[in-house]
């Protein structure tokens, strides 16, 4: 491995050398195997992620009919508070769990529980600092980030801070059940438990006249139950109570967070990238376009669910592969679930794009304001899920210091362009900001991999899968503009002649035997690739 792919050096845990010139090398097979464990763990994650993103939809429904725009606008940001304050206090350990436990060995007589301490103890006691801090401060806070929440706001505030702690240790323990439980266990956790429980108990909340606290109370507690389902599901492949040793050595602090640290900065902004917006938006322009804002930043992310299902499913993957030195096959993993991602995720944004109205009148006709917004946040979206998952090929290939100077890049142009345009131009000036911000971190980390990697991560299928997903929902958007406009209407119009479209395209011999190919990727036994694998590292590949 070379120095851009080259992970912190643990003398006790040494990473495989890379073959060169009189040394082993890869299996030429090497590379469709490891593109048939990830298309496995790839169709696994976007089960979840479209689960995750209905049931996320549905829970910014609740949001935005429950509360209107101003109340929704506090909800949003009191959201914004606590996942910001998660990702700062989690300190870049739940992707350091992500890259290390896939090379270390599980078990009673593993050494991979030792990590758990590292990881763990110095989120947690930022988690009770920020919280503490936070409470004491939620008088001064509450009028200034929460308003439209009313005599409410300091104790809603108060909550907040106070679940941070808990939402650290869940987001960790997340991380560690992704690496030593199969996908299913982390897709059941995350994207089923968390976004269906959530809208459950916030409509509970909200139709039985209890408030923004009771709603905000009703957010937070599906995290609890999250935590303890993944206590109990990490403690045994970790062999907890078993005997495995949880006291780490020296080298183990030093290892984790020469890579976690640098990813701490880095995991703040990605988390918050939103939410910052939210907050300014709120604090410069009112909660009534922090509300419309909010809004309009649920159908961004939801649409972006694709790509992180597909992100959580291969980490693990991808980190043994570069960690071993296997670029190619890397770069062939990360070139398939590009292309995945591109045809999953451009149709939703071409047609947000397009249909905003349509979109945002499902909230309520006070929140069509956004439609500007919509679109150009939309568009920028085209240019994330464009250049496929290339900040977990920096990350996964220890290279978290180079992805922190991508998201720095980003969000100064977001922030130096929000207290530019937020106060004159309110939600579309927070869509602006943003959207410069998400092309110009994209870019740069995109450079970043392809030079760490130094293997084309885009070819001429990635090229064409563009080309024939922006043609298809260009003339199926057109359809709907020319018969019904950009309303509901529209919409139907265009989504029938999409649908149409895709059945048409199942006749297509080329098309339905690519999809026989992918079954039998999802289908195929892993037998191969076990034996394939050096070691008895049981948490690896997952």
């Amino acid at each position: 491995m070379t120095a851009a792919t080259r992970p912190p050096a643990d003398p006790e845990h040494p990473t495989p050398v890379p073959a060169g010139p009189g040394q082993p090398v890869a299996a030429p097979g090497a590379g469709a195997t490891e593109t048939r464990r990830s298309a496995r763990s790839g169709v696994a994650g976007l089960l979840g992620a479209a689960t995750s993103g209905l049931f996320g939809f549905v829970l910014a429904v609740v949001i935005t009919r429950g509360y209107g725009t101003a109340g929704a606008g506090a909800f949003f940001a009191a959201i914004g508070v606590v996942t910001v304050a998660t990702a700062i206090c989690t300190l870049g350990a739940e992707t350091g769990l992500m890259w290390s436990l896939p090379r270390r060995t599980a078990g009673a007589r593993g050494d991979a529980a030792r990590v758990l301490p590292v990881a763990l103890i110095p989120p947690l006691l930022a988690g009770f600092l920020v919280a503490g801090a936070g409470v004491l401060a939620a008088d001064a806070l509450a009028p200034r980030l929460l308003r439209g929440s009313g005599t409410a706001a300091e104790a809603l505030l108060t909550v907040t801070f106070a679940a941070v702690p808990v939402v650290v240790a869940m987001t960790l323990l997340l991380a560690a059940l992704r690496c030593v439980r199969s996908i299913r266990a982390y897709v059941g956790v995350q994207f089923l438990l968390l976004p269906v429980a959530r809208p459950v108990l916030v409509g509970a909340a909200a139709l039985a006249g209890g408030g923004l606290l009771a709603g905000m109370t009703g957010w937070l507690v599906p995290a609890a139950l999250a935590l303890l389902v993944c206590l109990v599901l990490v403690a045994g492949p970790l062999g907890l109570g078993r005997g495995a040793a949880l006291r780490p050595s020296p080298s183990d602090w030093s290892t984790f967070w020469r890579f976690a640290l640098p990813r701490a900065a880095s995991a703040a902004i990605d988390a918050g990238s939103m939410w910052v917006g939210v907050l300014l938006t709120s604090v410069l322009a009112g909660p009534t376009d922090a509300g419309v804002f909010g809004a309009v930043g649920r159908y961004v992310l939801a649409g972006q669910l694709a790509m992180q299902g597909l992100r959580v499913a291969v980490s693990p993957q991808l980190s043994r592969l570069l960690g071993r030195g296997e670029r190619a096959a890397a770069a062939a993993v990360h070139r398939q679930l590009t292309i995945w991602g591109l045809v999953l995720s451009w149709p939703v944004y071409l047609l947000l794009a397009v249909f905003a109205l349509a979109f945002l009148q499902l909230f309520g006709p006070e929140f069509t304001a956004g439609v500007p917004a919509m679109t150009v946040l939309a568009l920028a979206m085209l240019v994330n899920t464009g250049v496929g998952n290339v900040q977990s090929l920096l990350l996964m290939g220890g290279r978290s210091g180079l992805h922190l100077v991508a998201t720095v890049a980003g969000l100064t142009v977001t922030v130096s362009l929000g207290l530019w345009l937020i106060p004159g131009h309110g939600a579309t000036g927070a869509a602006v900001a943003w959207a410069a911000g998400i092309a110009t971190e994209n870019i740069t980390a995109a450079g970043f991999a392809r030079a760490v990697v130094r293997e084309p991560l885009f070819d001429a299928t990635t090229v064409r899968a563009a080309a024939a997903t922006a043609t298809g929902v260009g003339l199926a958007a057109g359809a709907g503009v020319l018969a019904g406009g950009r309303g509901l209407p529209g919409l139907a119009v265009a989504l029938g002649v999409l649908l149409a479209g895709c059945v048409g395209m199942l006749t297509l011999p080329r098309v339905r035997a690519g999809i026989r190919g992918t079954m039998r990727q999802v289908r195929g036994r892993d037998d191969a690739a076990v034996a394939a694998d050096p070691g008895p590292v049981s948490t690896r590949g997952r």
